[in-house]
């Protein structure tokens, strides 16, 4: 299962590379994925079927009990099946589906396959986090689909409300997750046999883990997103929509169904909620005139009911809610998939527009009809068993799970909700295939030219839909283990006949009632045009929206002024009356050693002059050069307290900090300006000099008790050893950045990376015109010098190039011997970038482009592909993730050689800071260097 999974996500992320070489035939590649994943499942029926579960455990944080659990029981299986099955044909369908040139295909493969594995993760996880995490990703992934093409507003809306909507969701499925994992297990299948004590907590995390799965099957009152997702194209509502996603809160109701079913408010939510939903779906789908819409409403409809049936609890209502999942993934997906060939070969959706495909297309309407038949419960289609149990399981919650009036209502509720099942069903075999028009009019048959290809995943369903309706036996010893759990009497096996039954009476009471309804469809839409409106879920998810985003606006204009020192004043004031001064209250009785040596005292009193100086100076560049100063002073302070590895580090990242200073200050005023006498004097400084000195001593106090807060002997003591002992160095600060707490520095470097990016974008977006100017002039032939003949120095010039490649080395260096010795890939890349940035300051930004003739993002991302590869790459020798190893070699000059696998790692570390370096010199320094060559070129 894990080789599967991985499967997914690895195919997800050469799919792009794969769309640019293949185009759309990529798809059938991409299908081979899920389609090997079907063909396991149903290796694993008779496993399943015999009641034994398939289980793997992979042990991710052991220390912490943290564990990647994979678990296929009945539910798994089954809905792996669907998951996986419709997955694979929905991407062949897309082979035909999306046109050649389709310039987003890069992005659609990756996404819709990395939304099957995510999908099929979810059903397979047996940790509540691990399920949650899928359970997140697939609203990402479908946010993404949904809007996948963002130049229409309908996307981009309609990805919007279902992120918004399905994201609440499970942000109350979160905190339901956390209760019931921290009062029982973590583990599901270990939560489900033990289960966390009942009480009021307990009632709480179910009902609110139930909200997270009634958002994403869209119940009412979180229904309008799914009708909203339409927007989507026609193969991601046919899996999403129809087969998967919106299943993942039955499967959820299903899997806790045999613990919680007699949990407080637990019928209430998944019964009421579920009738609501499908007679209101059932009565909205009857009002639409665009067939994919219908269908939409329907799905609503469909899914109201397999929540009412799978929050019953007992054992027939469960056997009746597998056999919905099945029987609604089949019709439900092909009836999808004939709306896109009927769409791409006509041009409309609109029942009104479609005229006598019937005749023209008899295959797809033959297909149709049986899927339509199936949703609309006729023999002796799997439809037709599926609702034959439900409303059977119904009838005997009457005198067991739901007695009395409650359980009659429900009947009521499903035969009402079968009765307008059948109505719309209709509705859509008569207006996409039908040839409409009065007596005596012959309207012309509507124009139609789609690829017969597309109608391979609908045949094939369709037939599986046709056969599965024979099978009822077969079906019910399948998901007999499931069964088992639930309590209640035996229920009766899944089959076409059980003689004349009530059940065969409602059900011919439904399908009767349905054909009049249709028949009657004219006065039926005026009485639903007649009926008053009432204020629906939608129009208040869309005042409530409207209502935020005015609240958000007063807020931000409120709050936003534009003011700097009022910003940093506001987060100084907090910090002085949170932290600040809980810490003062802690300070008494803490001990303060003030120095070490005499050398400390008087380096410190070095930094405190020039921290003064640098606040009273009135020229930049002298300011800059104290502040300069203060840094330096700190690099000094570490190598006396024997950190040569942070002395090193602190000199470099000032030494490039001090000089980007310089860069920028070209752009400001020489001086500060000097304000009067009055304004000195002023009420407004003298509160900002109060202000910057609270701070200074808050942090100063805050400092202080942080240091004597320590109560225990500090887990560092043991680096030393375990820097030698697993991570083979002798340098303890690298080995603690690239070994053992290399998870932060891989957290952190990411971060860089997306912080470097959006910066780079920032800055860049105001010189795009001067970058066309100048390769316009390049392009004349004019010569461009790097820099003006004036400014040019031949000193700086001439040591440059004696210093340039003795710093390469020396980064390199740095980068080779930090596990062992002073040095490190963060040193090497900021010696290797202060390299770069000498090299720009002797010939100005083409002598820059000429060192690094590279894009800065593409060194960023190379570093960061290479640090995560180097993570990752020991679970292919066994290991785990980030762990070291020692390669040892013979080399002829060196001797015996020991490379520790974490230099990997340092190596991309050390791609990133060289590819910061590259991107901060050219923003801030070829940046400037083009806004002085738009004034230029505009004087």
């Amino acid at each position: 299962m894990t080789l599967l999974l991985l499967a997914h996500f690895v195919a997800a992320a050469v799919a792009p590379a794969l769309a640019r070489i293949l185009h759309r035939r990529s798809f059938l590649v991409l299908a081979l994925v899920p389609a090997v994943t079907f063909a396991w499942l149903l290796a694993q029926t008779s496993r399943v079927t015999d009641g034994h579960a398939v289980v793997e455990q992979i042990s991710w944080v052991p220390q912490l009990g943290m564990d990647f659990d994979l678990r296929l029981g009945t539910l798994q299986w089954l809905l792996g099946l669907l998951v996986s099955g419709v997955g694979a044909l929905a991407l062949v369908y897309c082979a035909w589906y999306f046109k050649p040139d389709d310039p987003s295909l890069w992005r659609f493969t990756g996404v819709f396959t990395a939304f099957a594995g995510a999908m099929f993760g979810l059903v397979i996880a047996d940790n509540l986090m691990a399920l949650y995490v899928f359970w997140e990703l697939t609203t990402v992934f479908s946010y993404t689909l949904i809007g996948h093409n963002p130049v229409r507003s309908a996307n981009r809306r309609s990805a919007t409300q279902a992120l918004l909507v399905t994201t609440f969701g499970g942000l109350a499925m979160l905190v339901g997750t956390i209760v019931l994992g921290e009062t029982s297990s973590y583990t599901i299948s270990e939560m489900l046999a033990d289960p966390p004590p009942a009480g009021t907590l307990t009632t709480i995390a179910v009902l609110l883990v139930l909200i997270g799965a009634l958002t994403k099957s869209a119940q009412v009152p979180f229904h309008f997103w799914l009708p909203g997702a339409m927007a989507a194209p026609t193969p991601v509502s046919a899996y999403l929509h129809a087969a998967s996603m919106v299943k993942a809160g039955i499967y959820v109701v299903l899997l806790l169904a045999p613990v919680f079913a007699d949990t407080p408010g637990w019928k209430p939510l998944t019964i009421g909620l579920g009738l609501w939903t499908m007679v209101l779906g059932g009565w909205r789908a009857l009002r639409q005139d665009d067939i994919k819409l219908l269908l939409a409403y329907g799905t609503v409809s469909q899914l109201g009911m397999m929540t009412a049936l799978a929050g019953i609890g007992t054992k027939a209502a469960g056997l009746a809610a597998f056999a919905l999942v099945l029987s609604h993934a089949l019709f439900k997906s092909v009836l999808f998939f004939t709306v896109g060939i009927i769409d791409k070969g006509t041009g409309t959706r609109d029942l009104t527009q479609l005229h006598g495909l019937a005749r023209r297309l008899p295959l797809l309407t033959a297909v149709a009809v049986v899927s339509a038949a199936s949703m609309a419960g006729l023999p002796p289609l799997i439809g037709f068993v599926a609702k034959e149990s439900a409303l059977t399981a119904a009838l005997d919650a009457t005198h067991g799970a739901i007695p009395g009036i409650t359980g009659w209502l429900v009947v009521a509720g499903l035969v009402a909700g079968s009765t307008l099942t059948v109505a719309y069903s209709a509705r859509f075999v008569w207006g996409a295939f039908a040839t409409k028009g009065g007596p005596g009019t012959s309207p012309r048959p509507t124009p139609f030219a789609a690829p017969s290809a597309l109608l391979i995943a609908p045949v094939l369903l369709a037939t599986v839909t046709l056969v599965g309706g024979f099978l009822g036996g077969t079906w019910s010893d399948v998901f007999e283990p499931y069964a088992r759990t639930l309590t209640g009497p035996e229920p009766e096996q899944l089959a076409l006949w059980h003689g004349l039954t009530p059940t065969l009476g409602l059900t011919a009471l439904a399908i009767t009632a349905g054909l009049l309804l249709f028949a009657a469809r004219a006065p039926f839409a005026r009485l639903q045009a007649a009926l008053p409106q009432v204020v629906d879920a939608e129009r208040v998810y869309q005042r409530f929206m409207r209502a935020l985003d005015r609240f958000a606006v007063e807020v931000t204009a409120l709050s936003q002024g534009g003011s700097l020192p009022t910003y940093l004043g506001t987060i100084f004031i907090i910090v002085l009356v949170l932290p600040g001064a809980v810490a003062a209250t802690a300070l008494p009785g803490t001990q303060v050693r003030l120095w070490d040596s005499l050398a400390q005292a008087v380096v410190g009193l070095f930094v405190i002059v020039a921290a003064v100086l640098a606040v009273r100076s009135r020229n930049r560049l002298q300011s800059v050069m104290f502040v300069g100063t203060t840094g330096y002073g700190l690099a000094l302070l570490f190598l006396l307290h024997g950190a040569p590895d942070l002395a090193l580090t602190q000199v470099l990242v000032e030494t490039f900090s001090l000089v980007l200073f310089v860069l920028v200050l070209r752009k400001l005023p020489e001086r500060f300006r000097r304000r009067p006498l009055a304004e000195r004097r002023s009420l407004r400084r003298s509160w900002r000099l109060a202000l910057a000195g609270s701070m200074g001593l808050a942090i100063s106090t805050i400092t202080v008790v942080a240091a004597n807060a320590r109560v225990h002997e500090p887990i560092s003591k043991a680096f030393p050893e375990a820097a030698y002992a697993f991570g083979h160095g002798k340098n303890i600060v690298n080995v603690t950045l690239v070994d053992i707490r290399a998870w932060d520095t891989l957290g952190e470097i990411s971060v860089l990376v997306a912080a470097a990016t959006g910066i780079a974008s920032l800055v860049f977006v105001r010189t795009q015109d001067v970058e066309r100017s100048w390769t316009r002039r390049r392009s004349q032939g004019e010569v461009i010098a790097s820099v003006p003949r004036e400014r040019r120095s031949v000193i700086l010039e001439t040591a440059t190039r004696l210093v340039f490649h003795v710093m390469i080395l020396l980064s390199l260096y740095l980068l080779l011997a930090g596990h062992n010795q002073v040095g490190g890939g963060f040193a090497g890349g900021l010696v290797l970038g202060l390299a770069l940035l000498v090299r720009y300051l002797a010939g100005g930004r083409a002598e820059l482009d000429f060192a690094a003739p590279v894009s800065a993002g593409l060194v960023l991302g190379a570093g960061l592909a290479v640090s995560a590869i180097s993570a990752l790459a020991p679970l292919a020798f066994g290991g785990t993730v980030l762990q070291s190893a020692v390669v040892e070699l013979d080399l002829p000059i060196w001797g015996q050689v020991k490379i520790v696998t974490a230099l990997l790692f340092d190596i991309g570390v050390y791609l990133i800071v060289v590819g910061l370096a590259l991107d901060v010199v050219r923003s801030l320094g070829s940046g400037i260097d083009k806004q002085a060559e738009e004034e230029e070129l505009t004087a």
